[in-house]
């Protein structure tokens, strides 16, 4: 997999690109390499990516606010959610792709994330859902129910998840 990402990453222009077999290994070559973005998989030796995410994730961190790529196989919702959770920028599936990669690693460069901190989440901020319909809370006059555009007023909405 790190063959395939770094023949891609290499494609598309990247310098620099520093690999590492297992996660505590990882977290050795950023001290060394000071990445500019990190793609990690989920399943790794030793320290696993949900675990080093935990561990770059704390603010006391040089790297906390590291953009981060999770690569994996496991896609059920309770991963997704989970990775959320975590602080990961975006998720990669497997069996990746060069266009799947490109969008995340260009989504990351260019549209850049808030970093937020509460009590029990550190990571950027959640992403804008577009063309997500929202429940029609009509005003005087109009039905519940009615979607925006049809015979009513269209709000402006932006729905953040």
């Amino acid at each position: 997999m790190r063959t395939i990402l770094r023949t891609m990453l290499q494609g598309f222009g990247a310098r620099r690109i520093v690999e590492a077999e297992d996660g505590a290994s990882g977290l050795e070559a950023m001290d060394r390499a000071n990445p500019d973005i990190l793609i990690l998989d989920w399943v790794m030796p030793i320290l696993d990516g949900a675990d080093m995410v935990r561990m770059i994730r704390s603010p006391n961190n040089p790297f906390a606010y590291i953009p981060i790529i999770m690569v994996t196989a496991h896609t059920e919702r309770s991963r997704i959610v989970e990775a959320r959770r975590l602080g990961v920028h975006e998720l990669l599936s497997k069996p990746i792709s060069a266009k799947s990669l490109y969008q995340r690693v260009s989504s990351v460069i260019l549209h850049p994330r808030d970093f937020i901190k509460t009590a029990t989440y550190f990571g950027p901020a959640p992403r804008e859902i577009r063309n997500r319909q929202k429940i029609w809370q009509g005003g005087p006059g109009q039905p519940q129910g009615q979607p925006p555009g049809q015979d009513g007023p269209v709000e402006n909405v932006t729905a953040i998840g």
